[in-house]
C-alpha cells in the first residue's frame, strides 16, 4: 500500500499518521471531546522513532494495510543491521515517553471524559462550525503531522547515516537530554504539588463543601517539589515558586530543548549530514555587498542556499515544535491573564516566558527602570508579602 506517492521512508509513517488523524477526529466528534490527540501525544513520537530505529526487524513488504514494514528501496545499509545512534535516540525518547505518560496520567488526561482547558475556552470563543474546522485542520491533522516529524531525526540516523559506533557527541547529547528531562520532571512535580496545595487550602477555606478534601501533605510529593507553599501562593492562583521563579513555563522550555537535542544527534555526528562549517558561511560583509549589488544577488542566493538549506531541512522537526509551543503558550497566557489580570501581568513583567536569562533582564529592568513603589508591588504580586520566607 503506497500512500499519495510519498517517499518510501515515509510510506508507513504517513499511513499511520492518516489513520491516527481520522481516528482522533472521529472520536472527537463522537465524544464531543477534542483532547483525543493529547492522549496520544505521549506515545506517537516514540512509535515513529521506534519504526525508524527498528527497521531491520520489520518485514520487507506490507502484508496488510497500516502494518509497519521496511521498504527494500531504503537500501541494504539501512536494513542489514541496527544504527547504534538511532537505538540510543530511541532509548532517550522512550524515557521521555514514560515521564510524559506519568504526568498525563496523574493529571487525569487519560480519562476519556477529561479535556484540555484550552480547548474548552477556544470552543466558547468560536462558532461551532468554525471550531470543527479548527478541530479537523489543526487539533487532529496538524498535530498528528507534527508528531510524525518528531520521528524524523531517528530516520536520519538510521537510514541516511552509516551505522558507525557511538562517538563522544552521542554520549554528551544523551546526557544533556536526560538532564533536561530531570529538570522538566521537577517542574512538572512542582506544578502538581502547587495545585495539590492550592486545591486543599482553598477547599479548607470554604465551609459549604459537600465532601471533605484530602489535606495537603508535602511528604507525598517528589523530592524537589516539597516547597513551603503559603496562602499567598494559593490565593494568587498560579505557581511562581521553584523553577517557575526563573521561567514562566520551565516545562515548555525543557520540552522544546529536549527535541532540539534529539534533532541535533545525527547533525553533530562525524557522518553527514553536517551543519555548515564557519569557513563555508558567507561573511556579513559578503552578504551586505551581495544585497547592494544586483549582479551579485544570484551568486549570493546560490551560496546561502547551498550552505544553509540542507541543514535547515533537518531542523524542521525542532523548529515546527518551537513554533507550536510559542503560539500555544501565548494563547495559554491570554487565558491566564483573563483569570488573574493584575497578578499574571506582574508575573510577565518580572519573569521570562522560557529562558532564565530573560528573567534576569526583566529583574534588572524592574529594579532600575520602575519606581520603588511599583517594583515592590510587582514583587508582592508575584511572590507574596516580603516577610514570608522564600524557597
Amino acid at each position: 500500500m503506497t500512500l499519495f506517492n510519498v517517499p518510501d521512508y515515509l510510506d508507513w509513517p504517513a499511513q499511520f499518521c492518516l489513520l491516527t488523524t481520522v481516528v482522533t477526529w472521529v472520536a472527537s466528534i463522537v465524544t464531543s471531546n477534542v483532547s483525543q490527540v493529547d492522549r496520544l501525544w505521549t506515545f506517537l513520537p516514540t512509535i515513529y522513532s521506534a519504526y525508524f530505529a527498528l527497521l531491520p526487524a520489520l518485514p520487507r513488504s506490507q502484508p496488510i494495510p497500516f502494518f509497519p514494514y521496511a521498504p527494500k528501496s531504503l537500501g541494504w545499509h539501512a536494513l542489514r543491521d541496527y544504527s547504534p545512534r538511532a537505538l540510543l535516540m530511541l532509548t532517550v525518547i522512550t524515557i521521555w515517553m514514560f515521564r510524559l505518560s506519568y504526568n498525563t496520567y496523574r493529571r487525569g488526561l487519560f480519562s476519556l471524559k477529561d479535556e484540555d482547558y484550552r480547548w474548552v475556552v477556544l470552543r466558547s470563543q468560536l462558532h461551532p462550525a468554525l471550531f470543527q474546522v479548527v478541530n479537523l485542520t489543526f487539533i487532529a491533522a496538524t498535530q498528528n503531522v507534527l508528531l510524525l516529524l518528531l520521528g524524523l531525526p531517528t530516520y536520519v540516523a538510521s537510514v541516511i547515516q552509516p551505522h558507525t559506533p557511538l562517538v563522544a557527541s552521542d554520549f554528551a547529547l544523551a546526557g544533556i537530554a536526560l538532564a533536561i528531562l530531570a529538570i522538566e520532571f521537577t517542574a512538572d512535580n512542582q506544578q502538581f504539588s502547587f495545585h495539590s496545595y492550592k486545591h486543599a487550602y482553598l477547599a479548607k477555606e470554604k465551609t459549604n463543601l459537600l465532601a471533605p478534601v484530602k489535606p495537603y501533605n508535602p511528604a507525598e510529593q517528589w523530592p524537589g517539589a516539597r516547597l513551603a507553599w503559603t496562602p499567598d501562593d494559593a490565593n494568587r492562583g498560579f505557581v511562581t515558586r521553584g523553577l517557575w521563579r526563573y521561567s514562566r513555563h520551565p516545562n515548555f522550555a525543557c520540552e522544546q530543548s529536549f527535541w532540539w537535542v534529539i534533532t541535533l544527534f545525527p547533525l553533530v555526528a562525524p557522518s553527514p549530514p553536517n551543519p555548515p562549517r564557519l569557513s563555508e558561511i558567507p561573511t556579513l560583509k559578503a552578504i551586505l555587498v551581495g544585497l547592494m549589488n544586483c549582479d551579485l544577488h544570484k551568486p549570493l542566493y546560490a551560496s546561502l542556499k547551498a550552505t544553509f538549506l540542507p541543514s535547515l531541512w533537518y531542523l524542521i522537526p525542532a523548529v515546527s515544535l518551537s513554533i507550536l509551543f510559542f503560539s500555544s503558550t501565548k494563547y495559554t497566557e491570554a487565558i491566564s491573564l483573563s483569570k488573574y489580570p493584575e497578578a499574571y501581568r506582574a508575573y510577565q513583567r518580572r519573569v521570562g516566558m522560557f529562558a532564565p536569562s530573560h528573567t534576569l533582564l526583566k529583574a534588572l529592568h524592574v529594579k532600575f527602570f520602575t519606581s520603588p513603589v511599583e517594583s515592590q508591588n510587582i514583587e508582592k504580586l508575584v511572590w507574596g508579602t516580603p516577610h514570608i520566607k522564600k524557597d
